[in-house]
């Protein structure tokens, strides 16, 4: 079969499109022939060596695809040939056919199309688990969303209106992300390489500040959020974009004001409690077939120009999530 082959650590350049063997379908798992996977920031990181668990080259990258059911294991009940599902596969998604445990796969509704499906999977159940589990959102609480033009970002402001949120916050590191994030359905928008956003919340909020923080970015911006965080908020952080700054969090901002700091790892949970996703699944992709979630879908590129798509997100000038299509 065809697939995606990171050769070495590096740049766009070491993803090469070539041939390799059919995954071997075990127990309870699944085989599904790829319709179309998403690129995800983890998969620049893990071209670069640098996501937690990533494997020595050669390997196959992605995190999640949408495709129908080829065959399936020993022991598995809830899928058959011929299903239409989403998936977190073993060994990478930037390929023709995956295998997936059937905990990790999820059947679709016909409703849903191929490339909405391709771009939900991690995007969609990280942001549901950051703000219904992680964060346990209020009605009417505001929420601040940092890299809020992004794939998760565009997808958090939607379900945090979903789940019940008053006032959604965005923040962007260019101004021509503005609009993205404000068709998402955000209420204002920041650009933090101009304005103090950690200010500008609290003059939004009455000096209040924000219930809920999501922050896939760490470093400066993890510190700076604490500057607007409400009494008993919630600041959850569930990436590094900002390479290797490292946030410092004081104690003393905690505690007399009944905050928390919280972590969050969709690749952890996968790994080590998969049964967790069943019950988001159930809740995200209702959401999806309704339409009061949209995946906003900024780029997509077949399989073979993989490397064209790295660049573009690591460009940091896309907006949404981008696809590769088979």
């Amino acid at each position: 079969m065809k697939a995606i082959v990171i050769t070495e650590f590096g740049g766009p350049e070491v993803l090469k499109y070539t041939e390799i063997e059919k995954p071997a379908l075990g127990p309870k798992q699944v085989l599904i022939r790829v319709i179309a996977t998403a690129v995800n920031f983890a998969d620049i990181k893990a071209r670069y060596g640098k996501y937690h668990g990533t494997g020595q080259p050669p390997f196959v990258p992605g995190l999640d695809a949408a495709g129908t059911v080829e065959a399936v294991g020993e022991g598995v009940k809830r899928l058959k040939a011929g299903d239409r599902v989403i998936a977190f596969p073993k060994n990478g998604s930037y390929a023709e056919y995956i295998v997936a445990d059937e905990n990790l796969t999820f059947a679709i509704p016909d409703s849903i199309d191929f490339e909405t499906a391709a771009a939900c999977p991690t995007v969609s159940f990280t942001s549901y688990k950051l703000l219904a589990d992680v964060a346990r959102l209020q009605h009417g609480e505001t929420v601040l969303i940092h890299a809020a033009a992004g794939g998760i970002g565009t997808t958090a402001i939607q379900l945090a209106k979903v789940l019940g949120a008053k006032r959604v916050i965005g923040t962007i590191g260019n101004e021509s992300k503005k609009a993205a994030a404000l068709e998402a359905g955000a209420d204002y928008v920041i650009c933090y390489e101009t304005e103090d956003f950690a200010a500008k919340v609290n003059e939004l909020t009455d000096g209040r500040g924000a219930d809920v923080i999501l922050d896939s970015i760490s470093g400066w911006v993890a510190e700076k959020s604490l500057e607007c965080l409400a009494y008993y908020g919630r600041l959850v952080n569930f990436g590094n974009a900002a390479g290797g700054m490292v946030g410092q969090v004081k104690t003393t901002d905690l505690h007399s004001r009944c905050r928390s700091v919280m972590g969050f790892s969709l690749g952890t949970t996968r790994d080590r409690r998969p049964y967790l996703l069943q019950d988001t699944a159930d809740q995200v992709l209702p959401y999806l077939a309704d339409g009061r979630l949209q995946m906003k879908i900024g780029s997509r590129f077949s399989i073979e120009d993989a490397a064209k798509a790295h660049e573009l997100v690591e460009s940091r000038q896309s907006t949404g999530k981008i696809l590769l299509t088979l």
